[in-house]
């Protein structure tokens, strides 16, 4: 099996290719990346190049013809799009609408795996939870916004050319390694900080909102299955189905650290529009590939905490 990941030496990239590796020793993997990027380990060979350099990738994969390909690559940052809309938003869709062109072009048969994101449902009604793939998408930011165009070029690759796509829409996941840009990482990093006694408050955005966080570790292993069992043309939601206010998750990290330091409104980390619940329904992944979620919240947290107090 030849497997070619987009975005490889990201967060996500790394734990994928290690589950990978792991379930499948023999397995190629080929990571795709910029060419500033850090490879990551155990891949079968690298390929150093930018996603909007249509010519590069189209040789890539008329090269590899790879079984199946994992869509990571993007601007995941929310955050990023609100100060950069323009770059964040024509970035993700055309990188996205590119790597569909080249499998169209040069290897149809391969097995698209096009990675979204919980963001596309935007304004929710209480009435819509937990939220459900027929659940309808009200995009609140320019990353959403590109989210949902890159859902529905995939709905047309699947319905005008026959391609093999899955779609997810993956909720909030956290880990070690993740980037402090994310609200989880950012915390464990400023408690790890009190703790080392390097800080004497946190700073936060709001903390009012719900979020439905997994375990990176339970992410890749259902973007496993759905390459191996989930359906041509159909969308997941990958989500624990329980959410967690942010208020909350800090009183975890300050058990944790051992004290309850202040805390701190930053106004830079407010975002202009924010949607207060998001919490997901993982029924029809479950019912699809057999996934469930296996790793307990805090287990998750504690990890996150560890790497920053290493860091």
């Amino acid at each position: 099996m030849r497997y070619l990941v987009t975005g490889a030496s990201g967060f996500v990239g790394r734990y994928l290719i290690d589950a990978i590796r792991r379930d499948e020793p023999a397995a190629e993997i080929v990571a795709v990346d910029r060419p500033a990027a850090a490879p990551p380990a155990n891949v079968t060979r690298v390929a150093a190049l930018d996603l909007l350099d249509l010519d590069a990738l189209a040789a890539v994969i008329a090269r590899e013809r790879p079984d199946r390909l994992v869509h990571l690559a993007s601007f995941s940052s929310v955050g990023l799009s609100w100060h950069e809309p323009v770059v964040s938003f024509t970035n993700n869709t055309n990188i996205f609408l590119n790597v569909l062109e080249c499998v169209r072009r040069s290897s149809p048969q391969t097995r698209v795996l096009s990675i979204g994101s919980s963001e596309q449902y935007g304004l929710v009604a209480p009435g819509d939870l937990p939220l459900r793939e027929t659940t309808p998408l009200h995009p609140l930011s320019p990353y959403a916004v590109a989210r949902v165009a890159q859902e529905h070029l995939g709905e047309v690759y699947v319905r005008g050319y026959g391609l093999d796509i899955v779609a997810t829409r993956s909720f909030n996941h956290v880990g070690p390694g993740q980037s402090s840009r994310f609200v989880i990482s950012a915390l464990a990093k400023q408690f790890a900080e009190l703790a080392r006694g390097r800080a004497d408050r946190i700073r936060v955005g709001t903390t009012s909102v719900i979020r439905d966080f997994l375990d990176v570790r339970d992410v890749v292993a259902a973007y496993l299955a759905l390459l191996a069992r989930g359906a041509r043309g159909e969308v997941y939601n990958i989500c624990s189905g329980r959410g967690i206010r942010i208020a909350d998750a800090i009183a975890i990290f300050a058990g944790f650290a051992g004290g309850t330091p202040a805390i701190e409104t930053d106004p830079a980390l407010v975002r202009p529009v924010e949607n207060e619940i998001v919490v997901g329904d993982h029924a029809k992944l479950t019912a699809a590939v057999g996934w469930r979620p296996t790793i307990a919240l805090e287990d998750a947290l504690r990890a996150v905490y560890d790497y920053w107090l290493t860091a």
